[in-house]
């Protein structure tokens, strides 16, 4: 006779199951604290150590490179309201464009983050792209004129940004107008869904804390830049 695998315990199983569900509750958390803080101290190393170079090192504290990086930002913020600082900042730009490499990193970084900057309503709306064979694809319409590019697309079609899950990159296609339909959605909940390959809804409503929550402390940061 055949000998048939013992099966594991039932109470193994739910042990298993309860590991599955801490895992999947805690990873995401990790993750996201883990990328902050490597983004915060990347910041707090670059510009303490432009703290350093008109301050002594004992009067440096820990922080002092995350506030001059909110500074610094926010006065450019101001400074791009002038005349004079618009204009030196259009000749840096144009200069960075004239590097083949920085200009393929300046110029894809400023318009992928311009993209979602734009409040404008007509700016990166919703879609569903109908494809044959009862298939819709969610994107973005990103452009639906192209006068300075011509032969590029015809007058009734669009440019729609097709992002691929779990993965930075996508398609740019275009296709009839009439064969995209306008999604009731924000644009974040949009990617965030593309990009989990619909395994996220909208974002979650966040309730208040109960009394089976739990709340961990934040880590220690070293004293100065190194």
């Amino acid at each position: 006779m055949p000998r048939t695998r013992p099966r594991p315990p039932s109470a193994w199983r739910t042990l298993g199951k309860i590991f599955l569900t801490g895992l999947l509750t805690v990873l995401p958390i990790i993750v996201t604290i883990y990328f902050t803080v490597w983004m915060l101290t990347v910041l707090e190393r670059f510009f303490g150590k432009q703290v350093l170079f008109v301050i002594p090192d004992e009067w440096y504290r820990t922080g002092m490179g995350l506030l001059v990086a909110v500074a610094t930002v926010f006065a450019v913020g101001v400074l791009m309201h002038g005349y004079v600082f618009r204009r030196l900042f259009g000749w840096m730009e144009w200069l960075m464009l004239e590097i083949p490499l920085v200009r393929s990193v300046y110029s894809a970084m400023r318009d992928l983050l311009g993209m979602f900057a734009d409040h404008k309503e007509t700016a990166m709306q919703v879609v569903a792209v109908s494809l044959p064979g009862n298939v819709r694809l969610l994107g973005f319409v990103t452009r639906s004129e192209f006068d300075d590019l011509p032969g590029v697309a015809g007058a009734d079609e669009v440019a729609v940004y097709l992002p691929m899950s779990y993965q930075v990159g996508g398609y740019t296609v275009f296709v009839p107008k009439s064969s995209v339909k306008p999604v009731d959605m924000s644009r974040e909940d949009a990617m965030k869904f593309i990009l989990t390959a619909g395994l996220k809804n909208a974002s979650p409503a966040i309730e208040p804390p109960g009394e089976a929550d739990h709340s961990t402390n934040g880590g220690r940061a070293g004293r100065r830049p190194s």
